[in-house]
């Protein structure tokens, strides 16, 4: 799977699942001239990179405006990612492209911050190369990938439906400033890097060990041999059913004598010695009421 416990919450999971979150993930190449040097433009500031993934070219044009408007109002330099019409309120700080290396920019050291749509693999490059998000997911997963990164303050999200330059300036300077966000993202990268095989590495291996192993049936569960009815335990749902009004009986009614106790029969030795007791307390005036419809009141 393409998570791991750094980015997914804890669960428990069968010996044939493998996780192998950031398995594409590796270290930043150097950038093209034209790149590089806008990065190291930014001195002391830094960079902020923006990008929606490849199925979001284009946004709402006043959406756009707005994005810009307050990317213009930073001290930081501004990579975006962006196929459409240039934007009116675009600043002098800002750069547009309609491609750009999103791993080699998130590894650069100038890099101080990710706007992101919160596709899985935006994510695991942040957690990768320890950059702080500030998310605007718009659809699919989007929106429950942020949460498990907000949960860890490693993220701010924002709603592109409520969005304004206000909002999203707001948002980019608590990131920016607030130490915490990069330290979080730092933290967990650190996590996320401490394993004894790199995420390429473990893929390899356990795709192979299963090619060697003829399919690797021994780690499989037997639930794949469970019918329907067993899977979604049916027969068990439909004997409770079944004992639903011995249950209701033993509630509702209202014996002139003792008080009511439910039996739940036993077969063989375990009955004979249930029995006993049974009996016992039936002589003291007390009703015993079977969970089985067919033994009724054993009096």
């Amino acid at each position: 799977m393409r998570i791991d416990f750094v980015f997914e919450f804890p669960r428990p999971t069968m010996p044939n699942v493998i996780y192998i979150a950031g398995y594409p993930c590796k270290p930043a190449k150097p950038l093209p001239r034209h790149l590089e040097d806008f990065m190291q433009s930014s001195s002391e500031h830094g960079v902020v990179v923006m990008s929606l993934g490849t199925l979001v070219a284009q946004l709402p044009d006043y959406v756009v405006e707005e994005i810009a408007a307050a990317f213009a109002k930073l001290p930081q330099k501004v990579v975006w990612r962006y196929k459409g019409k240039r934007p009116e309120n675009l600043g002098n700080n800002t750069l547009l492209l309609e491609w750009l290396p999103q791993s080699d920019l998130l590894g650069h050291p100038n890099t101080k911050a990710f706007v992101a749509h919160g596709g899985t693999n935006g994510i695991q490059e942040a957690i990768y190369h320890g950059v702080p998000l500030v998310g605007l997911p718009l659809m699919y997963d989007q929106r429950e990938n942020f949460a498990r990164m907000t949960v860890r303050g490693a993220a701010k999200v924002l709603d592109i439906a409520t969005l304004n330059r206000d909002i999203f300036l707001q948002a980019l300077e608590e990131v920016l400033y607030d130490a915490s966000y990069r330290e979080n993202m730092q933290a967990l990268s650190h996590v996320h890097r401490d394993t004894p095989l790199k995420p390429l590495d473990t893929a390899v291996f356990w795709v192979e060990f299963v090619m060697r192993h003829k399919g690797a049936k021994h780690l499989r569960t037997e639930s794949y041999q469970l019918s329907l009815v067993q899977y979604y335990s049916v027969d068990v749902l439909l004997d409770m059913f079944l004992q639903l009004p011995a249950l209701l009986t033993l509630l509702c009614s209202s014996p002139s004598f003792g008080g009511k106790v439910l039996v739940f029969p036993m077969d063989g030795s375990h009955w004979l010695q249930m029995k006993v007791l049974v009996e016992e307390l039936h002589s003291k005036g007390h009703e015993a009421l079977s969970t089985f419809p067919y033994c009724g009141r054993m009096q």
